[in-house]
């Protein structure tokens, strides 16, 4: 089976990519990097996994009792969680059918009167039976757990917040840098090995130790975080006089000023909070989409991912993308 990409998962089940990195958070279900690729994919056994959970939620299972019961060989403790649940059911529907009832005595009683007052509701005999019903502490459970993921993703976005110490102030030089560009799946993957082969080929490490490498997304419209790109370009710095080969293009960037934060999850969620760091800036306005650079092919002027130490990883190349940092650069200009 092909893996699948978390907009897809969610978009096919119909929920919320936000709710799968929160049965991720609390350990129901695992997703994948793939290699050269560095966005969440899902396997069929997570699918598979994920579908038992999407059951158990419609039949009101709360989630700490869901694992439980995932990672549960014990059939009679199972069993047992069911069973608690049924009587929790149960209390509910007596409880429900006690509402039904009053709120068709309400009707009778408005039916029954040309204006609406409801004396009835100021009977302490109503007031004492109301008081005393009892529902499932599924409902309980189901807005305690609704809570605790606000909870958990208000603690989230506190935490990964940046601060002016998480952001650098950077000046990018102006530079002539060889191009190329993909897309389809795994685009990533395939310009960083053109880019890899053309700087083995022209000794590029040798001639210009200093060499810098970046890449960004150049889809058209806007890609969500954590989302393969549809389109992908990278760039490799190269001597203003060195010969371009096919398919790469040279390029000729201007340069410019940059908010520069290191990458810290795979999943790429660092974009959304260093553009909010840009935002909120009294020092720094955004230049997302300045022309720093000309290109009759794709999109200019976007923010970049660069490859840090690309001498060292030029002649290690590792295969697992967790192996190397990429510093995000968000164009800026000063207010």
């Amino acid at each position: 089976m092909e893996l699948q990409t978390i907009s897809q998962v969610a978009k096919a089940y119909g929920i919320s990519a936000r709710m799968l990195r929160y049965y991720e958070q609390v350990g129901l279900i695992d997703s994948l990097r793939k290699a050269d690729y560095a966005y969440r994919v899902y396997d069929e056994k997570a699918l598979i996994r994920l579908r038992q959970i999407i059951i158990l939620r419609k039949l009101r299972v709360p989630v700490k009792q869901i694992i439980s019961i995932l990672d549960n060989t014990d059939g009679v403790q199972i069993v047992e969680i069911f069973r608690e649940n049924i009587k929790q059911l149960d209390s509910e529907l007596t409880a429900l059918s006690t509402v039904k009832s009053l709120l068709m005595r309400f009707v009778e009683e408005i039916n029954q009167k040309t204006d609406v007052n409801l004396t009835l509701l100021d009977d302490d005999a109503l007031f004492s039976e109301v008081n005393a019903l009892s529902f499932s502490d599924n409902q309980l459970r189901e807005t305690k757990e609704s809570v605790s993921m606000d909870e958990l993703n208000k603690a989230s976005d506190n935490l990964n917040k940046l601060e002016d110490k998480d952001v650098r102030i950077v000046y990018l030089p102006p530079m002539t840098v060889a191009a190329t560009y993909a897309s389809g799946e795994g685009c990533e993957g395939k310009v960083a090995e053109i880019i890899g082969k053309f700087t083995a080929e022209n000794e590029l490490l040798r001639i210009k130790p200093d060499t810098r490498c970046f890449g960004f997304d150049c889809s058209e419209g806007a890609v969500e975080i954590g989302e393969g790109s549809q389109v992908y370009e990278m760039w490799v710095a190269v001597p203003a006089d060195l010969e371009i080969p096919s398919p790469l293009v040279r390029r000729e960037f201007q340069g410019g000023l940059y908010a520069a934060h290191v990458l810290r999850a795979w999943d790429f969620s660092d974009w959304r909070w260093l553009g909010e760091w840009v935002a909120e800036s009294d020092k720094y306005d955004s230049d997302w989409g300045a022309p720093r650079w000309e290109s009759t092919e794709t999109v200019f002027g976007q923010g970049f991912e660069e490859t840090l130490n690309f001498y060292h990883f030029a002649q290690k190349k590792p295969s697992d993308i967790t192996q190397f940092q990429l510093d995000l650069l968000f164009p800026i200009k000063e207010k």
